[in-house]
């Protein structure tokens, strides 16, 4: 890992850590802009937290800021909306730009970039209505998993196997206004990879007796195993971190972000999906790849905080 760039905190001006937001991500936001900024008061930056409630231009209107550090979840913070206005505003922030932001908070968009590169990914299969129910169950069979493309924290997502099931779970998804597609089941170990500056940090193996990693298993549970070391081989780990890298690459991720991999049980590795703000509470994945890596809390903000003086 490289050396700090930033010494003195006051190189940085005054920071405000935008949480919150109106995503359905929104209370995990909280968490994370919460920690972020004690983190950044505890290492002498001037920070001001800002829940934002509405519009972004709303809530930085009158404030002196040097640069953000954005930590809203989800649409409105993830998908490119404030880093374009923050664009305007000539307002330095952390992570990803316009583009990738807007990109990888796509699911589907983001599968097609990777699959083009010639990366793997799993089968899909867009839902727009219930007459597609069975020309997918031609084409993945079962089981399948339903996601809404554009939420996080695999919120309205369902796993289906059956018809009836593949209905129920379309419906679910469909609440969150964009499109929804179900993907092929991946038998397998899963793994999530940190990227911080263009390097991968030590891999993670989630570890969960629910039927998937969903928001339960992520926040509030406490059955669910992280393993790190992950178990992997020196060469099999290499890989996947080299992976996480050109993932990222691909889809022009900046900064900071998590990509999500699946080994499945032939051995093939299959990229599901790259986060662009993670989460950063306490079962928050990024923090935890940090620690193994000797980077303590603090210091992964600050890191993270040194990606906007780009």
């Amino acid at each position: 890992m490289r050396a700090l760039v930033m010494n003195n905190p006051k190189q940085f001006g005054r920071v405000a850590v935008m949480m919150g937001g109106s995503a359905a991500e929104r209370e995990v936001s909280l968490k994370s802009g919460a920690a972020v900024y004690e983190a950044l008061k505890c290492k002498g930056v001037d920070a001001i937290a800002i829940d934002v409630t509405g519009s972004p231009i709303e809530a930085l209107a009158g404030l002196k800021i040097d640069r953000v550090f954005n930590i809203i979840h989800g649409r409105g913070g993830e998908d490119g909306v404030l880093q374009g206005v923050l664009e305007v505003l000539g307002i330095p922030y952390t992570g990803s730009g316009v583009m990738a932001s807007a990109l990888t908070m796509d699911k589907l968009r983001t599968k097609l970039c990777w699959q083009g590169f010639g990366l793997v990914t799993p089968k899909w299969c867009l839902l727009e209505n219930e007459a597609d129910l069975d020309d997918c169950i031609e084409k993945l069979g079962f089981p399948v998993i339903v996601k809404p493309a554009q939420e996080g924290s695999s919120i309205g997502m369902s796993k289906a196997g059956n018809r009836d099931e593949l209905q129920k779970a379309l419906i679910v998804a469909e609440k969150y206004r964009c499109d929804v597609y179900a993907e092929a089941w991946v038998t397998g170990k899963e793994y999530t990879v940190a990227v911080l500056d263009g390097e991968a940090l030590p891999v993670i193996r989630l570890e969960t007796p629910n039927a998937f990693y969903d928001y339960e298993a992520k926040y509030q549970a406490t059955t669910t195993q992280y393993h790190c070391p992950c178990g992997l081989s020196p060469d099999q780990e290499l890989f996947i971190r080299n992976l996480a890298v050109t993932a990222c690459k691909v889809v022009g991720v900046k900064g900071w972000g998590r990509v999500d991999v699946f080994i499945d049980d032939l051995g093939q590795y299959q990229l599901i999906e790259v986060n662009t703000v993670p989460g950063m509470t306490d079962h928050s994945l990024v923090p935890m790849a940090a620690r193994q890596a000797g980077i303590d809390f603090n210091e992964l903000v600050w890191r993270i905080l040194e990606t906007s003086c780009g």
